[in-house]
């Protein structure tokens, strides 16, 4: 099968990227070709090794983007999404399928309006989660698209239905786990009597509260010899400078130590295997609604984490990969990270375990094997 990837969003790195590599790779093991659909000025932040088609119309970016800056950027690609949308129907002959990767439910609404919803191949639509706020607005815009069997939208979530919505034209599977592409190396935990490395790794936005978790953390009671290190890449200015200040704040404790910049490909690889657990006590309504991309890196990588229980409560649910606590708690955040700390050893082959098990489920195989059903189907 010759599957095309329409991918229109630049970023400075991180899941995205991964998120198209899972594709290409997995997609290639299964014995399909790959090819790449993207605007005429795309810049890729990781050479995928596959053949490239440049569409008519600039890509928008939204770093650094606010105010009526934004909304003109959401303009512009509105109009520009309708031409690459054309280009992308007359070219349907030099594919068996359509999927675009990273979609939300703006992608089916402009399809309402472009000859693109008269394809006649398969086209995947990949959303990556959807709140209550997005959901009605989703199900319109699928509902005025289920004449055409051959456009299949695919909600990355862990229930059979949309906030108890059904439709036949609808498909929701699991994420896939981000997984060490380049470094074949097995996960490496570090031993009673040495020092626990624990990581705060990646997109660093003000939400998750970094400042709230050093605060906690420094102030713990541990039986053992810990470390605490802080990656983050930022997107926007203002994240940058926050980050900047908590790094002038706190760089003088040795327990921690702090990197302020994206990682793509083996570098990533190499900072998630240098860590023996994964903490995100970030709190937000929208971790429940969109799966973590950093909870599925530990998975990926067998890393143990410490969560916030509004991140993905279902994985939680099936796989004891670590532990959480009341989002929003600081305290309890306290208490259940000095525990998990204190009692690392004692149960970590409970968590490697879940962690086994919870990447069979949610691999990246699996999850191409998933899309390939939906695109026969």
């Amino acid at each position: 099968m010759k599957l095309a990837i329409f991918e229109n969003i630049m970023t400075p790195g991180g899941h995205e990227v991964e998120f198209d590599r899972i594709i290409v790779e997995e997609f290639r093991a299964l014995g399909h070709s790959v090819e790449f659909y993207v605007p005429e000025n795309f810049s890729f932040q990781f050479d995928y090794h596959t053949p490239v088609t440049r569409l008519n119309g600039d890509a928008v970016t939204y770093t650094n983007s606010r105010g009526l800056k934004k909304i003109f950027a959401a303009a512009k690609r509105e109009i520009n999404r309708q031409r690459w949308y054309a280009q992308l129907f007359d070219a349907q002959k030099n594919f068996d399928a359509l999927i675009v990767p990273t979609s939300t439910y703006r992608y089916l609404r402009a399809l309402n309006h472009s000859r693109l919803k008269k394809i006649s191949v398969p086209i995947i639509f990949i959303l990556h989660g959807i709140n209550p706020t997005e959901a009605p607005k989703f199900l319109d815009a699928a509902d005025k698209l289920s004449s055409n069997r051959n456009i299949k939208p695919v909600v990355l979530t862990f229930t059979d239905n949309i906030f108890g919505q059904r439709r036949e034209n609808i498909y929701t599977i699991y994420p896939p786990t981000y997984t060490a592409r380049d470094l074949k190396v097995e996960p490496k935990i570090s031993a009673a009597g040495e020092v626990l490395k624990v990581g705060f790794f990646g997109q660093y936005r003000r939400e998750k509260n970094l400042r709230g978790l050093l605060e906690v953390f420094l102030r713990g009671k541990y039986t053992r010899r810990v470390e605490l290190k802080i990656q983050g890449s930022t997107m926007h200015a203002e994240d940058s400078d926050d980050f900047e200040s908590i790094i002038r704040q706190y760089q003088s404790d040795e327990r921690l130590s702090f990197l302020h910049k994206g990682l793509i490909g083996a570098e990533w690889q190499r900072a998630i295997f240098g860590v023996d657990a994964l903490l995100m006590p970030y709190s937000s309504p929208r971790y429940r609604y969109h799966w973590g991309g950093m909870l599925f890196t530990a998975i990926g990588f067998g890393k143990p984490v410490v969560a916030s229980n509004d991140m993905n409560p279902e994985v939680f649910d099936l796989y004891r990969v670590g532990e959480t606590f009341q989002s929003g708690d600081l305290d309890e955040l306290a208490r259940v990270l000095e525990t998990f700390i204190n009692d690392f050893d004692k149960n970590f082959p409970t968590y490697a375990a879940n962690l086994k098990a919870a990447g069979e489920n949610f691999s990246p195989v699996n999850f191409a094997k998933r899309i390939e059903r939906i695109i026969g189907s």
